[in-house]
This record gives structure tokens, C-alpha cells and sequence, in this order.
């Protein structure tokens, strides 16, 4: 037992290494400019992945909120339960988020699309959706990225098979990305931050 859990610990320790901070970056960036367009950022996923996605999305809308400054729009299609099973049941699983996501992505949205295997049915409907729409889709995949790398705008490919790391991974990533706006946007905030909060601003008071 101790053997395979000091194995595991020694392969995510090679895995942070060999991570595409590269494409994380450019995921920072272009989570950044969908704030800027005051757009929305949707995310998805399913199992371990929906547990992701809702901790990415409490998160992104919660921990990188800095005073004067406009806060992240964010939606997990992920947590509305009796609008999933409702979609599922009515039409089918695979609808479950691109249902919901139909009516309200709009040009320069983001998708944040989490799928270890990059194959999950339901994900992949969700990126044509948002594809159709003009909406920016961001994949957090496994090694070869299956068909959501193809329909995203930027992978970012976990480099390991085994599904256990990937799905480590992915929530590191969402940690650091989300770390790396809070301390962008610290740096970016007014000498004089607002003593409201951004969203019970005073009159006259103005969001950048």
C-alpha cells in the first residue's frame, strides 16, 4: 500500500512538471478578456469533473473579486439539478448542458469545457453550442484530448493517461489560474480601492 501511494505521488509530482504552463497562460488571458467584454464564463463537466467545475466556477466568481473592480460573471451548468435531470429526462444526457447553455451564451463568452477523456457526449454538445454562438471555448483535457480539443479554441492536454492525475491536474489548474487573476487584478486595482463592495457601489461610483 505504501509503495503504491508514494508511486502515485512521485508520477503527479513528474506530471506538475511537464504541465503546458504555456497554455495556461494564454487561458488566464483570455478568461481576462471576456471580463473586460463584460461577458459570462460557463463551465461544465461531468463525475469527478462537475465537481470541478462548480469549485473553478465558486472560485472565479468569488476569489479573484477585488475591490473597485467589475466582478467575474460565472455559471457552472452543473449545479442547477433539477434542471439536468429535467434535460435529461425530457430529451436526453447528452443535452444536459447544451440545453441550458443555448439560451444564454452569447459572442465573447467563454466555456470552460473539463473532460479527462476529451469524448464525454454532453461536453462535446455544449462546445458546438458555444461554438455556433461565437462563444470562446476553453478545454481542460487528458493527453490526446479526444474530440474536445478539435472543438476548442485552446486545450490545455493534461500529459498523463491515467484519469486519477488528469483529473488532480485539472483542479490545479483552475487553483493557479484563478491565483494568477487575483494577484493580476491586485496589481491593476486603484491606488485607492473603493471602501463598498463592487456590488453596492456608492452613487457616481463607477467598475472599470
Amino acid at each position: 500500500m505504501r509503495d503504491e501511494i508514494e508511486r502515485y505521488w512521485r508520477e503527479v509530482a513528474l506530471l506538475a512538471e511537464a504541465m503546458p504552463v504555456a497554455d495556461l497562460a494564454r487561458a488566464a488571458d483570455l478568461l481576462l478578456d471576456c471580463r473586460a467584454r463584460d461577458g459570462t464564463v460557463f463551465v461544465v463537466g461531468n463525475g469527478g469533473s462537475a465537481a470541478t467545475a462548480s469549485h473553478f466556477a465558486c472560485d472565479l466568481a468569488k476569489g479573484t473579486r477585488q475591490p473597485g473592480q467589475r466582478p467575474f460573471r460565472v455559471v457552472p451548468l452543473t449545479d442547477n439539478m433539477p434542471l439536468v435531470t429535467a434535460w435529461a429526462n425530457d430529451a436526453s444526457y447528452e443535452r444536459i448542458f447544451a440545453e441550458q447553455l443555448a439560451p444564454l451564451v452569447r459572442p465573447g463568452d467563454v466555456l470552460v469545457a473539463i473532460s479527462a477523456s476529451g469524448n464525454s457526449a454532453n461536453v462535446l454538445a455544449a462546445a458546438r453550442v458555444a461554438r455556433r454562438a461565437g462563444a470562446v471555448t476553453i478545454a481542460l483535457t487528458g493527453r490526446g484530448g479526444g474530440t474536445l480539443r478539435r472543438l476548442a479554441d485552446l486545450a490545455v492536454c493534461v500529459p498523463s493517461e491515467t484519469i486519477e492525475q488528469v483529473e488532480d491536474a485539472h483542479l490545479i489548474v483552475a487553483h493557479s489560474l484563478c491565483v494568477a487573476l487575483r494577484h493580476h487584478r491586485r496589481a491593476a486595482a486603484p491606488v485607492r480601492p473603493l471602501l463598498h463592495d463592487p456590488v453596492g457601489l456608492p452613487a457616481g461610483a463607477e467598475l472599470d
